[in-house]
Formats: C-alpha cells, structure tokens, sequence
C-alpha cells in the first residue's frame, strides 16, 4: 500500500484522479493491518508531511497519517516514540539517516528546524493523547524547549513553538528553576527577532507571531508569578545595556501589555533608585521603551514610559530627562502619523513637552512639522481626526503661552489652528501646572549648555538662568546699542574688578565667541538689585534703571578717587583751577565740561526744565533735573481726538492724579522702582471702571482670580491705537495743579492753582521709553497689565528747548548741583522763583528706534520678556547743541510739541533721505533669529499679550559727543579691539568649546549610523509606514 501510495502522489496523473485514488487508500485504513505495514505508512507519511514538495503531497501525507494512526493507535504509538521526537528535534529522520535527509545547518543554531516538524509533533500528541507514553514525551519536551529557546530561534520557529507549548501546557518545563530559565530565554530570544520581509502581509505575520510568543509568556507569568520580576529585569538589563553592537528589537513591546499595571509604582521606584543602575543605562532604557511606540497593537506602552519618566523626575534624574526629550521628541511626534499608535504617542508627547517647562528648544524641535500634520488631518475629515486635531491644537496652545516672544515661529501654526477650540487662560495654567518638574531643581541650567553652533544671523544668545529673561532683554538691548557698547568694549579697565569691567566681559564675550549662547552668570550675580529674589520674575525696567545708576555711581567714584589721588601729588594752584572749572562749568553747560560725565551719562542722559506758573500772581518757578529713561503714562482717548485743540486746564483731569513720569536722575539712588510707581498708574478710566471680583483666594497670584476679569479687561483696551509720539505729547503736555495737588507759592504765601510744564531741554543720545503698562488692582492686590496696543514710530521727533541762561542770571537757575531726589507732590512746593529770562532754542532732533523690550504676560509678577533691536551708530556732522540751535529757525507751539507720526511709507528713510538698516533681530534669551520691523509693529496685534514695554532710541544726524574711534585711533566704523586679556580668555574658551563640540558631532554621528543600520535590517521603520498605509 505504502508503494502504491508513493507512486500515485509523485506520478502525473491528473490531480483528481489522484485525489480518488487517496481517498480510497484512506478508506482501507480501517482494514486490519499488520505492524511493518503500518510503520510503512507512517514513514511515508512522516516523509511527505516533513519534505513534500507541494501542498498535495503534505496534505496527504497528514490526511493518511491520521487515519492510520487512529485505526491503528497501538502501532503509532510503537512508532512515536522519545527518539523519533528527539531525532525530528535534532534534525535526524523517523527511522533511519537515509529514511529522510538531513535538513541543512544553520550557523549559530545548529541543524535548521522546521516548523513543519513542530506541526508534526503537535498531531503526533493530539492523536497520542490518552496514551500512557505521552507522559514520557512531555518530559523530553521540556527539556527540548529550553534548549530550542536557548539557541534564540527566529519569529517564526519561536512562534511555532510557543503554539505548540501553549497547546499542550504539560510541555512547558516544571519547577521555579526551569520555568525561570525558559522566561529569560524567552525575552532574550525575542530581542532578537527581526522580520523577514517589506511587504504588507509578510509584516502582518511577523506581528502576528511576536504576538503568539508574548502571549505565552504571559500564561507562564499567571500560572508561575515567582518568574515575573526575573523576566522584567532580565528585559531591563536588554534594553539598557549599552553595548553598540546589538540593538534590541522592538518586538519587546510586545510584553508590557501583560504587566500588571498594579506593579508600576513598586518597579519604577525599584528602578529609579538602585545605586547600580547607572545614569546612561537609564537613558538608553528610556529611549528604546519611547521606541516601543512605534510597535502596533501593544497597549500600555504609554503607561510605562511616562511612568518612568515621573519616576526620574522625582529622583531629580533631570539630565536624563532633558537628554532622552531633545533625542526623542521628533521621534514621537512623527508617530502621530500612524492610526495605530496615535493614542499612545500623543499622551507621551503631552507629557514630554508639558513637563520640558524651562526651555523652549523640545518644542521648537516639532515646531516646523506641526503645519503640515494639521493640513493633513484636516483634510481627510474622519471623526477620529477631528478629536485628535483638538488634543493637538489645545496641547500646542499651551506651549506657545509659556513660550511666547516667538512670533514668527508661530504664525504658521496660529494660522492652521485659527478654526479650532482654543483653551482659556486658567485652563493652559491648570495645563501647565499638572507635568512640569523644572521647579523641583535649582541646577537645571547646568544641563542646558547644548553644543549647536551659532546660529545664521551671527549673534549670541544668553542662557536663561532661571527667571533672568528680564536681564537677557536688556543685556541685548544695550549690546545692540552700537555707539555705547563700542565705547564700553574700547575702555581699558585691566586690573578693574568693576561692574563695568563685568559688562565688558559679557559685550566681549557677545561679540566673539563661537558658543550659540552664552551664561552670563558673573554678570547677573554681581548686577541683580539686592532685593530681586533669584529665580523669581523681575521688571526688566526696574534692573535698567539700578544697572545704570550702578554703572555711573561706580564710574563717578573711580574718578573722584583718581582725582584726590592727582591732587595729592599736585600742590601748585589748586584754588585757582578750582574756581576755573566752576565758572568754565556755569557759563557754558551745553558746550563745555563734557568730558567730566560719567559714560552713562554720555549716553543716556538728558535732562528736563519743570516751569510752574502761579495763575494768581503769574510768578514762575524752574527747576531742572537730569533724566535717564522717561516713564509715559497711557493717555486718555479724549486726549487723542482733541490733541492740539484743548486748554492746558481741560488736560489737566487726566494728569493730576496719575504718577509722577519722570524716572529717577542718574546720579541719585534708585529709592523709588517703577513697581511702587506704577502701582498708581489709573490710564483714566481705561482700567479704574473694570468691574472686578473681588473673591481672589490668592492675592499673589496673577491667575487667581476669574478669566472673567481678564475679559473685562480686553474690552477696556481703546480701540484708538495711539503711537509712542502721542505718549509723548501728553507727558509735555500742560497740566494745571488744583485741588488737592494745589501749588504752594512763597509770593502768594498760599496753595494756588498753577500750570505745571515739562521740557526737554537736553536730549541724550539714547533715549529710553518706559510704557508704564502696569496698574495697581487694589481688590486683588496684584498690578495688573495695560494690554493697549501702541504704535511704534521708526523715526521719532524729539522736541527740545534749549535753555542757555547768562552768567548774571546763573544764581537764580536751579542747576544740577542742587539735590533733585524729591519727586511727586513736594517737587512743587520745593521750587523757588527764579524769574530768571531764558533763550530757548527750539529744534526737533530726529531719533531712530534701536530696541524694543517687549512683555509677555498679563500681569507683572507673571510673564517672560524678550527684545527686538538692530544696529544703529551715529551718522552726520559733529555739531554741538548750540550750532545745531542756530541751524533752527523755527518755533513750535507748546500744544503742538510733537509731530504725529512719520507715514508708514517714510519710516524706511531718516530726515535726510538715507535708507537706516532694515536688518531686525529677534533676541529671545538662547535663540536669536532675523525678524523685520513689520513683526515688531505687528507683534500686538497678532500676540494680545505680548506688548511694547520699554523702547530704546537713537539720536540721528548728529556724531556721538564723544567720536567715533577710540584713543589709539584703531577703530572707526567697527567695533574696538579687545584687551589682550580679553581675546585671550575668549579664544581660549573657544577652541574648548569647538573640541567638545567637534567630539560630540562625531558620537552623534556614529550612533545615527548605527541606529539606521539596525532599523534596516530590523525592518521597523518599514513596518510602521506600511500599517499607516493600510489605516
């Protein structure tokens, strides 16, 4: 039977002869036959099952030994026994060596094992199964399944086998030992498997196989948990090693489904906290479980890795955190691709950039792919999407509040997200709060030194210390300011342990290092205010004024030290040069005496002449006062509709009650900061009639009270946009001191009404703006933000009337050797008729716009701030104030001060026609980026929250009072070289940095290498883009 059963399947007769033919040699199974017969025809059976050459003759063979074998049960069991299974398992035929050829060897696992023979063996048990010699048979499988998991099969071999373990349990070795061993061996073997294919179906089968092991595996954990923790430690130790020659494959992701979620507190911490886990195995461990993303259908994944995440974040593990985010967030985000992995990529996206809370360099990384996703999901219109579309727009909202001063990065983003729900303000903090970690440490900054180059606008950034954006702005601010840092960089100060020493230090530094950006912790340590509490947000106006006023305190002591030191060795005539330099000083203030001034006042001072006429006896008292930065109050909108047309009487309701807007003078002590100033600041209506809840449960918390407030408070913003000019006006304007701010004159010996006047009467050449944008909320004891937009002029005329009093009329003037520290209502009464003539000068000095420091937030206490400059240096003849007076013909009036300002159209050119520098720079602490002056006028309206604070101001068509080269005639339109110490300090610090970067560009390559290698030959990446196809 056997022979002609032989013939006929390898004959060529038609197929369904053949099928006839076998279904008859199947029938005659049921015939009595004798015991070499039957082992004849499970030998040929056996032999077509194993080594058919098509599925016909497999088919058969499987078909006739199943009928024989259970007609014929005691001779199977004859022939099934212990050594044919082993010789099968070990690749050796059922009888003999020339019974069935030997299968091929594989390297590395010995003789190749079919899974065909594994199919085999499992029918051999079915039919075998109440036969007592069954028994012995599981017991050498047992131990043949150790072994085969040792020898780390591939997917297909392992998946075959772990069917035919689970299928017959009785199979899987016995005892804690074995059963310990064969889980180890099981995770490892798959760490090892790879698909074999690129095509639909062939990744649909490899999924389908590593999803057969693990679930093995997971059968074996419930019916043995003693094996559970070793084979998780044994999976931790795969994916943490840090052996570059084996990558683990991603088809361990498959196993965490079946961890008990219950367990994830005691293993995490179990984690986080052994002593011998090192920090790069964490890393390494983190990111190839951020890798399991990408593996479908495994559930939990998410779970674990944020887990972990939270977990590392309360050991305070913040250098991993920071190194796996920035490896890894583009990673995740283009999974959001893919329908399968979706949910779980989003939450650990989430999750990453919501805790990533002190830079904003993870974000910034997805930040150019988020346009194009959004376009896409909104295109195809599935439900699914749209839901996931407002996950996504409420999570990048979030980040574009805590990290605003980008405007031009966002504009994309805010444009594709325009038609999608937007969160509330109190929603994004309750956000924000939830994830982040940044405030449990005080040493982030010690990680965030990335080594990038600088970036393609040639300009350095300064690292964020904790809460030091109000330094950086400024810090940019002045370095921009060419004419001062020119100066600063040309002083020679070797020796000098000086704040200015410091600031020259850090403008060096600006200028020439190689480092994308630069930590100016010196700096900040030796210039923060004493009562700036660190780590804290600061007003960045507030640290100007201190720092200026620091800057020349220091410079005027120096000096006066060098003085008495020259005067000690110079005995000859000192009476006589005494009484010079007081008369040279009185009888030519304008034009003389100036290389006495400190370089702060070079620069930022003017000053101002305060008239205040009694409206009963018309008597007139002056006082004049040095400034540094001018504070302007917001004007009402009647003052912009009627500007010009109204009595200095009319203005005076609007001004009496506001603040006193003059900054402090340089040279006197910073006593009063603009926090307490501002604190009064009313804008007339615009904020004092906002019906505001009072039921605040934190008074020191900008967001504690209702968003309703915030509303109320965007719809007191005037829809009038005033300029900085109108500003401007209204600070000149008259204002006439009555009621209770009446005017005490000593000729009338009683309060009189007056009419108080401010003028400009030496400009500086740089003048600072100060938009007084905070207003004291005394039901919420916060000071609240003025959030009105205000147009910002290019070119700005500053009206100025020069006062040059003659040597008789000196003694009646108040000069700048009197003490002018008092401000508010006292300055009034302190003045002392002069009745002294003056000879006004008036001219408009034109002024370029260097700088804008811009606020971010909406309340003082809260925010970020950031600056917008670009480089402009003095150009024209070099006349003093005098002669550019006598080039003036013309008088202006005092309700007409100020000219409206320049037409968008001429704000390209100065008065004299010259194009001024178009090139904008965005400086928002590390990131420095090109911008144009359209952004800085539109930054307002695109960003409600982000407003013009404080503005810097070039004077134009005048050379710098103080030349533009240094003492040793080397430089004219650059900057000066450095102090010898300097370069020195900078170059060194310089080949350190491009060594340290040039060997981690090299690692980086290297393992960007090896990690593409591995995910070719894994087939992962092709597995991924293959289920996004198919969903």
């Amino acid at each position: 039977m056997d022979k002609i059963l032989e013939g006929l399947v390898s004959s060529s007769h038609p197929l369904q002869v053949k099928r006839v033919i076998v279904r008859r040699v199947v029938e005659s199974a049921e015939t009595p036959l004798s015991g070499p017969q039957c082992r004849a025809m499970f030998v040929l059976s056996t032999r077509l099952i194993l080594q058919g050459p098509d599925p016909f003759q497999r088919q058969v063979g499987r078909q006739v030994l199943e009928a024989y074998a259970r007609h014929h049960r005691d001779d199977f069991e004859a022939f099934f026994t212990r050594d044919l299974v082993l010789a099968l398992l070990q690749g050796a035929g059922p009888a003999s060596p020339s019974s069935l050829a030997p299968m091929s060897p594989t390297p590395g696992l010995g003789p190749a094992l079919d899974p065909a023979v594994l199919d085999y063996i499992q029918a051999g048990l079915r039919l075998l199964i109440s036969c007592p010699a069954v028994l012995d048979l599981f017991a050498l499988l047992q131990e043949e399944a150790l072994r085969l998991m040792g020898e780390r099969p591939p997917a297909p071999l392992c998946a075959r086998l772990c069917q035919l373990l689970g299928d017959f349990p009785q199979c899987l070795p016995r005892g804690r030992k074995p059963a310990l061993a064969f889980c180890q061996q099981l995770v490892r073997s798959i760490a090892h498997f790879q698909t074999q294919g690129t095509r639909e179906a062939e990744l649909r089968l490899y999924v389908s196989q590593v999803t057969q092991v693990s679930s093995l595996l997971r059968s074996i954990w419930k019916a043995e948990p003693d094996t559970l923790l070793p084979s998780l430690q044994e999976l931790f130790a795969i994916i943490s090693s840090t052996d570059t020659s084996f990558e683990p494959s991603v088809a361990l992701a498959s196993l965490v489904q079946h961890i008990p979620l219950q367990m994830i507190t005691v293993l995490i911490g179990s984690l986080t906290t052994d002593p011998n886990v090192k920090d790069a195995s964490m890393t390494q461990a983190l990111c190839r479980m951020i890798d399991w993303l990408s593996w479908p259908l495994a559930q939990h994944v998410e779970t674990w890795v944020i887990a972990l995440l939270k977990g590392l974040a309360a050991v305070q593990k913040f250098t991993i955190l920071i190194d796996v985010t920035l490896l890894k967030i583009e990673l995740v985000f283009n999974r959001l691709w893919f329908p399968l992995v979706r949910p779980g990529a989003l939450a650990v996206l989430s999750h990453m950039l919501l805790s990533f809370q002190h830079s904003p360099e993870a974000f910034h990384l997805i930040v150019p792919h988020v346009v194009k996703l959004v376009k896409s999901f909104k295109s195809n219109g599935l439900p699914s999407s749209a839901t996931f579309l407002e996950q996504l727009s409420e999570l990048i909202h979030c980040m574009m509040y805590h990290y605003s001063g980008f405007p031009e990065l966002y504009e994309p983003i805010l444009e594709a997200i325009k038609e999608l729900p937007k969160p509330n303000e109190e929603k994004i903090k309750m956000i924000l709060n939830q994830s982040a970690w940044t405030s449990q440490s005080n040493s982030l900054q010690s990680c965030l030194s990335r080594f990038s180059g600088k970036s393609e606008t040639g300009k350095t950034g300064l690292i964020n210390l904790g809460n030091t954006c109000y330094m950086n702005s400024v810090i940019q601010a002045l370095f921009m300011a060419t004419d001062f840092r020119r100066h600063v960089l040309s002083l020679n100060l070797n020796g000098c342990n000086s704040l200015m020493r410091k600031l020259q230090h850090l403008f060096a530094f600006l200028a020439h290092t190689q480092r994308e950006a630069y930590a100016p912790r010196i700096f900040f340590e030796a210039s923060r205010p004493p009562w700036f509490a660190p780590r804290s947000q600061q007003d960045c106006s507030e640290y100007l004024r201190f720092l200026l006023d620091r800057l020349h305190e220091e410079e005027r002591t120096l000096k006066v030290l060098s003085s008495s030191k020259l005067q000690d060795d110079m005995n000859e005539e000192p009476q006589v040069q005494e009484v010079s330099g007081k008369t040279q000083k009185f009888t030519k203030p304008s034009c003389t005496g100036r290389e006495e001034r400190t370089l702060i006042e070079k620069m930022f001072r003017g000053k101002l002449l305060t008239s205040i006429c009694c409206l009963n006896c018309k008597s007139t008292s002056y006082k004049e006062e040095a400034f540094t930065d001018l504070s302007l109050a917001f004007c009402p909108p009647i003052f912009l509709e009627n500007v010009g047309t109204r009595s200095s009487e009319e203005f005076s309701d609007g001004k009496e009650d506001s603040m006193e807007q003059v900054s402090t003078r340089v040279y006197s002590p910073v006593v009063e900061t603009v926090s307490d100033c501002c604190e009064m600041v009313t804008n007339d209506g615009l904020l004092k009639d906002i019906p505001i809840d009072s039921n605040c449960d934190n008074a020191t918390d900008p967001f504690a009270c209702k968003a309703e407030e915030k509303d109320s408070l965007q719809k007191y913003v005037s829809e009038a946009t005033p300029s900085v000019t109108d500003l401007l006006n209204y600070f000149l304007a008259p204002e006439v001191l009555k009621g209770d701010n009446k005017y005490y004159c000593e000729k009338c010996a009683s309060l009189q009404n007056a009419e108080k006047t401010m003028q400009i009467v030496e400009e500086p050449e740089y003048l600072i703006l100060t938009l007084l944008r905070f207003s004291y909320d005394p039901k919420c004891h916060i000071r609240r933000k003025i959030l009105d937009n205000v147009s910002l002029p290019l070119i700005l005329e500053l009206p100025v009337k020069r006062t040059v009093p003659t040597v008789g009329q000196v003694s009646g003037v108040w000069s700048a050797g009197l003490d002018f520290s008092d401000t508010g209502e006292n300055l009034a009464k302190k003045l002392k008729p002069s009745g002294a003539e003056e000879v006004c000068c008036p001219q408009i000095v034109p002024y370029v716009l260097s700088s804008v420091v811009v606020h971010s937030g909406i309340s003082s206490e809260s925010g970020h701030y950031y600056s917008y400059a670009r480089n402009v240096a003095s150009s024209g003849p070099l006349l003093g104030p005098c002669d550019q007076a006598k080039g003036l013909a013309l008088a202006y009036p005092q309700s007409n001060l100020m000219a409206r300002e320049a037409p968008v159209a001429a704000v390209e050119k100065d008065l004299d026609g010259n194009e001024v520098s178009k090139e904008w720079f965005l400086f928002n602490d590390s990131r420095v980026t090109f911008t144009s002056f359209q952004s800085v006028q539109k930054i307002t309206s695109r960003f409600p929250k982000d407003t013009a604070y404080v503005l810097f101001y070039k004077k134009q068509n005048s050379g710098t009072v103080l030349g533009t080269k240094s003492p040793n005639g080397l430089w004219v339109n650059g900057d000066p070289p450095l102090q010898k110490d300097l370069m020195d300090a900078i170059t060194k610090d310089n080949k350190l940095y491009l060594q340290v970067r040039y060997r981690m560009s090299m690692n980086a390559v290297k393992k960007w290498l090896y990690w593409l290698c591995t995910l070719m030959i894994s087939g992962f990446g092709l597995l991924t883009v293959s289920l996004y196809i198919v969903h």
